[in-house]
């Protein structure tokens, strides 16, 4: 299938999805939205890939979302809480389906990963990075809660509860050499190397027994314990509607 803004390709067991929006820095407008989402729903189907590549054209992994795009969907008027969770959930749903999907993903991170990059990267399986890499947890910066997208589930089960509050809080941003410190990526691999490094990486996934390596990642979903991704995508989703009326009324006074 071709897509407007991803480009998806396959070799052999190994599907490489790009993110192809390098002008904007891969930051997600509303056709990548749906593109990305209707992927992973794709991936329930698909019995030939095994392992997904996950990364970004240019110099970015996924700048988040692209505001300019958004912003002309803003309804007459203001959002109202009913269609701002609405509206959340258009974004909140794709975290979802990658960890729902049978393939391992692995992420690597080419540059940039703000925002929604940053719980992309956190919604797959494995992540190598770039030196060049950034992470930022942007939604506090922007006056929402710094939790979105499964970010306050996703991130402490990575690095740690005290540095997921750290980032998630403060919305400083963290390189490649933080990011590999605090159990974020598990490799750093210069930028020229890195899609190769990945392949071989995936590669080694997808000689393995598939329904054991499907299994793998359902018992690692499953045995992290505590709230289910959904409950904190549900709870995520109602405090940033709140948020975002909030600061839509406040813009409007």
């Amino acid at each position: 299938m071709s897509y407007e803004t991803m480009q998806f390709v396959r070799e052999g067991p190994v599907g490489v999805l790009t993110f192809n929006r390098p002008e904007d820095m891969n930051a997600m407008n509303y056709v990548m939205i749906n593109e990305f989402r209707d992927f992973f729903q794709e991936r329930f189907r698909d019995h030939d890939t095994r392992v997904i590549v996950l990364t970004g054209a240019g110099k970015a992994f996924n700048a988040g979302m692209d505001m300019n795009d958004l912003l002309n969907f803003i309804p007459p008027g203001g959002f109202k809480p009913k269609a701002v969770y609405e509206f959340q959930k258009l974004f909140s749903d794709f975290i979802l389906f990658m960890r729902r999907c049978p393939q391992p993903i692995i992420a690597a991170v080419n540059g940039g990963a703000a925002g929604a990059g940053l719980s992309i990267a956190a919604a797959c399986d494995v992540r190598i990075a770039a030196p060049e890499a950034k992470f930022i947890a942007a939604y506090i910066n922007i006056g929402t809660g710094g939790a979105d997208m499964g970010s306050s589930w996703l991130f402490p089960r990575i690095v740690g509860a005290g540095n997921a509050a750290r980032y998630l809080m403060t919305g400083d941003k963290f390189g490649a050499d933080e990011a590999y410190r605090i159990g974020f990526v598990q490799a750093i691999v210069e930028k020229d190397r890195l899609l190769e490094e990945a392949m071989k990486m995936a590669q080694t996934m997808a000689g393995k027994s598939p329904i054991g390596l499907r299994l793998t990642k359902e018992a690692l979903n499953r045995n992290t314990g505590g709230l289910s991704l959904e409950d904190a995508l549900m709870l995520e989703d109602r405090n940033q509607a709140m948020c975002m009326v909030e600061m839509t009324s406040q813009n409007a006074g």
